[in-house]
């Protein structure tokens, strides 16, 4: 349970939370780290994350090669995420604010713009498979007209709801993802209790010994893909976590904060793993649901499901869906508030909301983005990838310590302090970032959505993560070994693995615009 200071009584859940990016006092930290593994799990245990676990099969995998490539993807993903929740309890605010101290002041609205883009889609996914599900459930339960005014509404409803929590705040969001993390659980075993008479296992796919050579050759393309398309979830969350884990006190093991964001992922296989047993009895009842050229997992879900489960589909959607949308919304707000620190936290939030649920709109019914999912999450863990690479370098470099009053220079809208570099940027992060991020997006191969000019490098295999990762992790260390930084960037103890130079700390003054205000 989440324990409260003495000296504070119990805030409401419908109090407004007051807090921005802002360091959050230590009297207000009562979160734990099952707190955040709540809000980690709870924001992903929904049916957005079902409908990437389907991909596997819309890939054309068999169930046990799916299943394979989802813990791969599922495991990989948990990793790579899971230090990223050491930032929160360690500086009190976001991570976007806490990239301050290796990319620079300025460097910092990288992880917001990363953060928004992630933010709206994913957002987007839970509104669109939310929205589909309730409209479809209604449809085959009440007779509901399955046309576009249903779901409009439903995706208008559905939004608006989403918005109101995030506007609340975070204890909202986590009563939200308290009672989604055990509903939506009990709704997916209750799936696999409506689903068991007809799942197969042995379900083969495309890739089977009869195949022609030419299908054989798009096995591991297709592998991989899947695999990167389970790991965008996890990964997803990375410019998030700082949002729930800055309110865990900063004395709380780091151990157990990285344990309950890596336990969070690993969770997560339940909804997953649903998604790819029903996406194999869909391809064998109902194919024409399975088709890579127009996929409704949505449609083909409810055919094959049994009447008495029409209304766990629609719970499943609505909480699961509250609970996705408003871990993706409520970070976007925050953060966005700070690149425009005119804004509250609220404005932004409402700001950010509107501009999305705008984007849902226009992507469903003009522009069909619904099929492009696997394209935009694929190029978002690209360019986030090498970003929470450099952050945790950059942390275990700084051996975890950190100047926060430094770190709200940007917030301030002032100048100077450890963290300004040259001219608010530090070149060696932001270098190591855009280079990495950049030779990703010219390595990935998506088969029949996007192939970069160097996408056939391997062979057909998309290598963009893998070699994102690697050339952030050398080429960050590198540029810090040849061109140190600062001593006074790193605490008492010094720096880890690198060098650093003696050069003067630039006093924290006002930007000229603003001085005299």
């Amino acid at each position: 349970m989440t324990s409260q200071h003495p000296n504070s009584p119990a805030p409401s859940l419908t109090e407004v939370e007051p807090y921005g990016v802002e360091r959050i006092p230590d009297a207000e930290r009562t979160a734990t780290p099952f707190d955040l593994f709540r809000v980690a799990f709870g924001g992903a245990n929904t049916f957005s994350t079902c409908v990437l676990g389907a991909f596997p099969i819309l890939f054309g995998l068999s169930f046990w090669q799916g299943l394979a490539a989802t813990v791969l993807g599922v495991l990989a993903g948990a990793l790579i995420l899971c230090p990223m929740a050491m930032f929160g309890p360690a500086n009190g605010t976001n991570n976007a604010v806490s990239s301050s101290a290796h990319l620079g002041v300025h460097g910092r609205v990288v992880g917001s713009f990363l953060s928004l883009l992630t933010a709206v889609a994913f957002f987007s996914i839970s509104v669109w498979s939310s929205g589909d599900a309730l409209v479809g459930g209604a449809h085959r339960l009440f007779g509901l007209p399955r046309g576009t005014l249903s779901y409009v509404v439903a995706y208008a409803l559905f939004a608006g709801l989403v918005l109101a929590v995030c506007v609340y705040g975070f204890r909202f969001m986590l009563f939200v993802n308290k009672i989604a993390v055990t509903s939506a659980t009990v709704l997916f075993l209750l799936g696999a209790v409506a689903f068991a008479g007809d799942f197969d296992p042995s379900y083969g796919g495309s890739f089977t010994a009869s195949a022609d050579a030419a299908t054989q050759a798009m096995f591991w393309p297709s592998f991989i893909g899947a695999a990167l398309i389970v790991l965008s979830n996890p990964v997803s969350f990375g410019a998030f976590l700082g949002d729930w884990s800055r309110y865990i006190p900063a004395d709380a093991p780091r151990r157990r904060v990285v344990g309950a964001a890596f336990l969070s992922q690993l969770a997560t296989l339940l909804p997953f793993v649903f998604g790819l047993a029903t996406a194999s009895i869909i391809a064998t009842k109902a194919p024409k649901y399975v088709d890579p050229a127009a996929p409704d997992f949505v449609g083909g879900l409810l055919a094959i499901s049994p009447s008495w489960f029409f209304l766990p589909v629609c719970l499943l959607a609505l909480i699961g869906g509250m609970s996705t949308g408003t871990t993706a919304l409520y970070g976007t707000g925050l953060d966005f508030s700070s690149v425009f620190p005119r804004l509250s936290r609220v404005r932004a939030t409402m700001l950010v909301g509107v501009v999305s649920i705008a984007f849902i709109f226009v992507g469903r019914f003009a522009l069909d983005l619904v099929q492009s999912i696997s394209t935009f999450a694929t190029m978002i863990i690209t360019c986030t990838t090498p970003w929470m690479v450099v952050m945790i370098l950059g942390f275990f470099t700084r051996r975890g310590w950190y100047d926060p009053d430094a770190l709200q220079v940007f917030n301030r809208r002032q100048r100077g302090g450890r963290y300004w570099f040259t001219h608010g940027w530090n070149w060696r992060g932001m270098t190591a970032w855009w280079v990495s991020a950049a030779l990703g997006i010219l390595c990935t191969d998506i088969p029949g959505q996007f192939v970069g000019p160097l996408g056939d490098l391997a062979g057909g295999v998309d290598i963009s993560l893998p070699l994102s990762l690697a050339v952030a992790a050398v080429l960050y260390l590198s540029l810090l070994w040849l061109f140190p930084e600062p001593r006074a960037a790193y605490g008492p103890e010094g720096a880890r693995w690198v060098r650093t130079r003696e050069v003067p700390v630039p006093p924290i003054t006002e930007a000229p615009a603003l001085a005299g205000v």
